[in-house]
């Protein structure tokens, strides 16, 4: 007893420089891992680093600290900086487990740039700066990482000095990390604490949204099932392989200062959920969780790979794996969606954030001749869930940008034809040893002219259609330089709240983006309208309306069924509204909220209309 628990306490907080017992039993099974240590600090340093969001006036920070001695205070102070004098406005409680320190603070005035600093007895001092929300900002720019490994076989502990450059450099507004912060299974303190120290100095200054996957939570590959234990090796059954409070940590340290859950309640072995939505520069941000709720397929699925979620049978049914009772996102964080789809209060745009695109976004994985059918541990399983996830996603005409496949990539999705729901941008790993390509067999319909033959419409190894414009696939032969032959790298996506205009860029490692010399990788940069996002081939438009005030909310309902097909804001005063052919619309609208009905009856090909909101 007293052997499990101590094993649990050190997966708990990673104090710990030597393996483990369970390491030690299983050494020459296991991949070389990085020579992670927690460094003894002096009581003036025990604050690490500190992650902040401000939505709806309130500010939320987390303060991560080195563990704390036995006589240490445990109450930390937050202060900021007024007219030139520091004033006091939140305690925090430390949490033991991780080390970690919430701060809340209401009624914030996000309208103002102020100083902060984390107080921690009469030594300890850690400075930064809550922006204000740069609602008169014409574009919103989002640095997008993914991917952060030190392990040796990834090419090792690799200065990121050029990826912090390079967000100074854009001034980006919000910082999305979208998973694998941590790369070790039984040490996340000890590596998040690395994590700390090499982003700290961007992520003090700036909103961060971090989204712990897979490895983060102490596994390969996740598929949550609300929180069930996993048994099987690779964690296929679905459920989490380390324990409950292992989890719990995990998402305390990298997501305590997100807002507030829009659904609060815990799934199994007392585990959170974190899934809600960050209003930022007037973009709507919809912070989700693809694995938590996710089935696992072993069990459910006949076994056609190696592995229970590899398929590499190219003779298979699809359809055969799209089993009943399978779930992606789950009922709750749908619900959740729909809400947020029409709530565009203070938002002129709406950018979905998660872990993964919702496709079989890789064909070969591993080494160049490791050619995949299908990976259901892809948002292209199960295919029912991806669709469902897809038609309340383009029901805000959102845009999606992501992370984890180890492989850049732009799709633009389908659900019952190619192009009929939303884009989506997968950016590059930070390192990469794990390597994908996007290569399908046959060459792609409805290409660009001169584009690659790996474009245009294709149909994933689901049967899921989608649309390929850009994929950052490494060199088959990876050599020299590890990063760039490796296609590492981050991303950027630029806002324009005024324009409409979401533009994609992909760079790769060690480049100055503000050099006009310095080249993005092929296919890169992409500009998009938001309105691609729900903009299906098929469509037509009702006739033109005109509005005498800017940029109302409007609202497509399909008459006969009461059902909600978009809600969005309109730029500027005129407006037509997409929408399929032979069918009656109600269409609804205002300035904040689609509260009256403008159009009765309204169908493809109809007159302009002249519309008073005020």
């Amino acid at each position: 007893m007293n052997i499990c628990r101590s094993l649990l306490v050190c997966c708990l907080i990673g104090l710990v420089s030597a393996p483990s017992l369970f390491a030690q039993q299983n050494k020459n099974r296991r991949p070389r891992r990085a020579n992670l240590t927690i460094p003894e600090v002096a009581p003036a340093d025990v604050i690490c680093f500190a992650l902040y969001t401000v939505h709806d006036n309130t500010l939320k920070l987390t303060a991560q600290l080195y563990p704390l001695g036995d006589d240490a205070e445990r109450t930390l102070r937050l202060e900021v900086n007024k007219d030139g004098r520091w004033r006091q406005v939140a305690t925090a409680k430390v949490i033991e487990a991780g080390w970690t320190a919430p701060f809340r603070v209401e009624n914030w005035d996000d309208t103002q740039t102020v100083s902060y600093r984390v107080r921690h007895g009469q030594q300890a001092s850690y400075e930064g700066t809550i922006r204000n929300n740069p609602v008169d900002k014409d574009e919103i720019v989002v640095a997008a990482f993914t991917g952060n490994s030190i392990q040796p076989a990834h090419g090792g502990d690799i200065s990121r000095q050029d990826l912090l450059d390079n967000v100074r450099r854009v001034d980006a507004d919000v910082l999305f990390f979208s998973g694998d912060q941590v790369y070790d299974h039984h040490r996340h303190y000890a590596a998040w604490l690395k994590f700390g120290r090499d982003f700290g100095d961007i992520i003090k200054d700036r909103p961060t949204v971090c989204l712990p996957d897979d490895h983060d939570a102490g596994q390969p590959n996740l598929w949550g099932e609300s929180g069930k234990i996993s048994t099987l090796p690779g964690a296929a059954d679905g459920g989490y392989s380390q324990p409950g409070v292992y989890v719990q940590e995990v998402e305390r340290a990298q997501t305590s200062h997100l807002p507030d859950p829009a659904d609060p309640h815990k799934i199994g072995q007392g585990i959170g959920v974190y899934y809600t939505n960050l209003n930022w520069g007037g973009v709507d941000f919809a912070i989700l969780e693809d694995r938590k709720f996710k089935t696992g397929p072993a069990g459910r699925v006949p076994k056609q790979g190696p592995r229970p979620d590899h398929i590499r049978n190219p003779d298979y049914d699809p359809a055969s794996v799209d089993v009943e009772g399978a779930v992606l996102l789950g009922q709750r964080q749908l619900n959740f969606i729909d809400r947020w789809a029409q709530d565009w209060r203070q938002a002129k745009m709406k950018v979905a954030l998660s872990q993964t695109i919702f496709c079989g976004g890789a064909h070969i994985h591993g080494s160049a001749n490791g050619r995949l059918h299908a990976d259901m541990d892809s948002n292209g399983w199960p295919q029912s869930g991806r669709n469902r996830a897809l038609e309340s996603l383009r029901k805000a005409f959102a845009f999606h940008c992501a992370g984890d496949q180890h492989l850049a990539t732009i799709f633009h999705h389908g659900i019952d034809e190619h192009r009929d729901a939303i884009w989506s941008f997968c950016v590059p790993s930070i390192a990469n040893l794990y390597l994908r390509w996007w290569e399908p067999l046959e060459p792609g319909a409805n290409r660009e002219p001169g584009a690659p033959q790996y474009t245009g419409d294709h149909l994933d190894g689901f049967a899921n259609k989608v649309t390929n414009y850009a994929a950052a696939n490494p060199d088959k032969q990876p050599a020299g330089n590890i990063l760039n032959t490796r296609a590492a790298g981050f991303g950027i996506v630029r806002l324009n709240t005024a324009t409409r205009e979401i533009t994609m860029e992909c760079w790769p490692r060690n480049v100055d983006v503000t050099d006009p010399a310095a080249e993005q990788y092929p296919g890169w940069p992409r500009t998009i309208s938001q309105f691609d996002n729900y903009r299906p081939p098929s469509w037509g438009t009702l006739g033109e309306l005109q509005f005498d005030v800017d940029s109302p909310v409007v609202q497509l309902v399909e008459a006969d069924s009461d059902e909600v097909l978009y809600t969005v804001r309109v730029a500027g005063k005129r407006f037509s509204p997409p929408a399929p052919e032979g069918r009656t619309f109600r269409v609804k609208a205002g300035v904040e909220t689609p509260q009256r009905v403008i159009l009765k009856d309204a169908r493809v090909g109809g007159d302009p209309q002249a519309v008073s909101l005020q």
